[in-house]
């Protein structure tokens, strides 16, 4: 049948079977969804069958969660309801599967937890009656799967005693009992069911030690039809937090199930836990695998060599809220940091042939042990970026990434980069260290010989580099992009009392602002940093709470800077005879003058330096901007700064506002908005009169989350 329904349980307690009604796209009018609550806390495993043929697809669900219960619910005609809850004491079930019995239309439910057993569930007269107890894993199992191949029906079971098990279920036939022989014969349990009158007999068909840490998943290849039946390979796929994947077969001659492939990924350095889940794709030639750290990973069979799988494109990305995002000023990248404590840059993978584009990451130039929080660029090859610590650190682009950039982007190394020769190769984490560290050619070649001894001194079992230079025609997988792209550090800015919040650079690359979390004056203080010594330039202090975004005006004559205390500063560029730039309060709004009554959480100027925007938690947004235009003394620009538009009622809180720096055919200002439930509004702007209206502003779009 074709596949239009899936199911799915998560943290809100309930789960939701989805049914694609359709060949459109999946949008709301084509997809059905039925609620089915009941359980009490998080769903963790759920499974389904499907109990008689088309047109009915009558269902069979099984779900557990962390209320301790397992829940039977049925779905006909188009109602679904909860038939019978398994009540599990205060013990766990990790997963679960439904099937049916050899030859027969009774349902077999499998249940695996933190008790080490596999408990056997078979429906008579309409009820679960629990069956038979399988006992062997010697640590929680982590997932259970049947497979019906022929007349046996067999069940593989993982847990966190690095072991896999496979069980087969068959009819047993009453004949007379044997002649009590010598041979050595497997325990076998037997039990009868009622309803039918026929015996069936489990037994341990195999044990496959392969993995060396918790296997967390296993599953079989998905049966086939073939001339009118369904095929059921013979082989599993397990996951692992040793960092493998494993499939297994069992051996064509003597029928031992044997390791056939073991898709492992690189000797990945330090900073990654194992798998999480796989699965094969349906035809069995490709497998993909997610890993801990919420990534992707896809792996396919060579043609020629079977036993052969060679990683491919996937997509990737954050795995937890992305903080802050720039452009490449050449806006031919973009670079992002987020709470997963990674910073990545994303690209246009430009193949040859082919007219389309994609997005791809492909570098991630830090893995922190701190949130990420916020970036700058400084020039096209170098990022200054915050997280939850009191330093800013400072990365500059190593060769073979500008390498790589030119290959995957089509854009040549000579307009890329003039000074690449000077430039180390990558970066690498040292053993004990913190930050990256910038590897030369000449570092690369020393690898020691790889025999035992070696091995055996502890210095050795932690290698000082992990980065090895491949150069890229295409999007690099995960393995290479956590320890291969890494940018080398070449600078810390201590300066901040505090974690740091915010960091903008001026549009000529040569200052630095940041300010840090502060809930006194003196931490809220904004730090300006020279980008040729690194050292602290002046300390502007105004503001009473934490800074929130901080903006240099186009022509790099004025510093904005917004803050949780529901105010904005202005800061102009004076010219004097000092050495370096200072910048002296020209602007600002206190308690008399705040429009907003929020924290203010964004600001943005438009491209001609002329206006300036604010947005905050208390849905306006304002442009603000000179009144009286001539501007005489120095004293009064303080009175002349005004709202020159109305205030704009965005209808949730703004976290974020910008202003494109190309206008309208028309010369309007165009004005993106983002709000704190997700939606994206663009509208445009122009000041009509002496006094702002309403009229001034014109929506445009408005994008769903």
């Amino acid at each position: 049948a074709s596949e239009t329904e899936l199911i799915s349980g998560g943290s809100d307690k309930q789960l939701i079977l989805w049914e694609w009604k359709g060949t459109g796209t999946w949008n709301n009018q084509l997809v059905k969804s039925i609620p089915l609550k009941g359980h009490a806390e998080a769903v963790c495993a759920v499974d389904a069958v499907y109990q008689s043929d088309e047109p009915d697809l009558d269902l069979l669900i099984a779900s557990a969660a962390s209320d301790s219960t397992v829940r039977i619910w049925s779905r006909h005609s188009s109602e679904a309801k909860c038939i019978e809850i398994l009540q599990f004491g205060n013990g766990f079930v990790m997963d679960v599967c439904l099937s049916f019995l050899p030859g027969s239309n009774v349902p077999i439910l499998a249940c695996g937890g933190d008790d080490c057993k596999i408990y056997l569930f078979i429906q008579q007269n309409g009820q679960f009656q629990k069956t038979l107890i399988l006992p062997g894993h010697e640590d929680w199992i982590r997932g259970i799967e049947w497979a019906v191949c022929g007349e046996d029906l067999f069940l593989a079971s993982c847990a966190q005693d690095c072991l896999i098990r496979i069980w087969k279920v068959c009819t047993k036939s009453k004949q007379l009992p044997e002649n009590e022989d010598d041979s050595i014969r497997l325990k076998e349990n037997v039990f009868t069911v009622k309803d039918t009158d026929t015996t069936y007999a489990i037994t341990l068909e195999s044990v496959l030690a392969g993995h060396e840490n918790w296997v967390y998943a296993v599953h079989w290849q998905p049966s086939f039809s073939k001339d009118g039946s369904m095929q059921q390979p013979m082989r599993i796929l397990s996951a692992s937090m040793d960092k493998t994947v494993i499939i297994w077969e069992p051996d064509k001659e003597s029928g031992v199930w044997l390791e056939q492939a073991s898709v492992r990924v690189g000797e990945v350095g330090g900073n990654t836990l194992g798998f999480f889940d796989c699965q094969f794709s349906p035809d069995g030639s490709m497998i993909v695998a997610h890993a801990f750290h919420g990534a992707l990973h896809l792996w396919k069979q060579a043609t020629v060599n079977k036993k052969e799988w060679t990683p491919e494109v996937v997509i990737s990305g954050h795995f937890n809220s992305v903080e802050d995002v720039k452009w490449d000023p050449e806006g031919e990248f973009i670079i992002s940091v987020g709470s997963d404590q990674t910073t990545r840059l994303f690209a246009p993978w430009k193949r040859k042939q082919e007219t389309e584009v994609t997005w791809h990451e492909i570098a991630r130039p830090q893995v922190h042990g701190y949130d990420m929080r916020c970036l700058a660029m400084v020039g096209r090859f170098q990022f200054v970026s915050g997280a939850d610590e009191k330093v800013l650190r400072v990365f500059r682009a190593p060769k073979n990434f500008i390498e790589n950039f030119s290959n995957i982007t089509g854009i040549p190394m000579e307009k890329l980069c003039s000074h690449v020769t000077d430039l180390p190769e990558g970066a690498t984490v040292p053993a004990l260290g913190l930050s990256n560290k910038a590897v030369f050619e000449g570092d690369m070649s020393v690898q020691p010989a790889e025999d035992e001894e070696a091995f055996n001194t502890i210095s050795n079992q932690y290698p000082e580099i992990y980065f090895q230079p491949l150069i890229l025609t295409e999007p690099p997988p995960e393995d290479h992009l956590l320890q291969n792209t890494l940018w080398p550090e070449i600078q810390k800015l201590y300066g901040h009392g505090y974690e740091i919040f915010c960091v903008a650079c001026n549009n000529s690359n040569t200052i630095i602002a940041s300010a840090c979390k502060a809930s006194k004056k003196e931490h809220a203080a904004i730090i300006l940093w020279s980008t040729t010594s690194w050292k602290i330039l002046q300390s502007l202090s105004f503001h009473n709470l934490t800074v929130t975004q901080l903006a240099f005006s186009p022509n790099d004559k004025f510093l904005l800077a917004v803050s949780r205390d529901r105010n904005w500063s202005l800061w102009r560029k004076q010219d004097s005879s000092e050495p370096g730039p200072v910048f002296s309060c020209c602007a600002y709004t206190d308690k008399n003058t705040a429009v907003h009554s929020r924290i203010i959480w964004s600001c943005d100027w438009t491209p001609d330096s002329k206006y300036f925007i604010t947005g905050s938690r208390d849905k306006k947004v304002i442009i603000w901007g000179q009144y009286n235009l001539p501007v005489t003394t120095e004293g009064n620009m303080l009175d002349s700064i005004k709202p020159c538009s109305t205030v704009l009622d965005a209808g949730d809180s703004v976290t974020a506002v910008s202003i494109s720096r190309v206008l309208t055919p028309d010369g309007r200002y165009i004005v993106a908005v983002g709000l704190e439930n997700g939606k994206i509004s663009l509208y445009t702007w122009k000041q009509s009169g002496q006094e702002p209206t309403l009229a001034d502003w014109t929506m445009c779009v408005e994008m769903d989350s």
